[in-house]
């Protein structure tokens, strides 16, 4: 949205873009730009936006790529519970798109889990950096020292709600799947 399409110059424009907004119009961005791994498995999948009308505008792009985040990651917690994974109660995230309070409290809604994000969101490199430093000597252990308090998002969409949107989503990924085209035999 923000380096290939050019519909947001910062990342954090996105927030107030998606919220400025009542609802998606039913617009759904399928993220398969190198096909659709689990639950899908469909490498030939495509990138597809579906639910356009003459009222969508590049809001309704930017709101559907955040929320997309939080369908792709109910897929797969559907996927694991289908397994036989025990449900979760908390969903803990870091990473630069958990900055944005929008994507956080629809992944809480779409997923039926309290979302848990540290008050330091690169948590990935705070580790590589501990592990380093215990490599080094430069600490005796890794027990974490006394962090500031996370932020947490609680579900509070309604069942009705969050599943026609779900039902929607998954229109759109069986749209993207029935549009990839077929290979051919030689």
């Amino acid at each position: 949205l923000r380096d290939g399409v050019g519909l947001i110059s910062e990342s954090r424009h996105s927030e107030a873009m998606a919220q400025g907004l009542k609802d998606n119009g039913g617009v759904y961005l399928v993220p398969g730009f190198t096909g659709l791994g689990a639950p899908w498995w469909n490498p030939e999948a495509r990138g597809t936006v579906v639910g356009l009308t003459r009222d969508s505008g590049p809001a309704h792009f930017v709101r559907a790529a955040l929320e997309a985040l939080a369908y792709q990651t109910r897929d797969l917690l559907d996927a694991l519970y289908a397994d036989g994974a025990p449900r979760l109660d908390r969903l803990k995230v870091d990473g630069g798109v958990t900055a944005n309070a929008f994507a956080m409290q629809f992944v809480a809604d779409i997923c039926e889990v309290e979302v848990e994000r540290p008050a330091f969101q690169e948590m990935t490199a705070l580790g590589a950096a501990w592990l380093a430093a215990l490599g080094c000597g430069l600490i005796d252990d890794l027990t974490p020292v006394a962090a500031e308090a996370p932020a947490v998002w609680t579900p509070r969409m309604t069942s009705g709600e969050r599943d026609r949107l779900l039902d929607g989503w998954r229109r759109a990924v069986k749209a993207a799947i029935v549009a990839a085209p077929t290979q051919e035999a030689p």
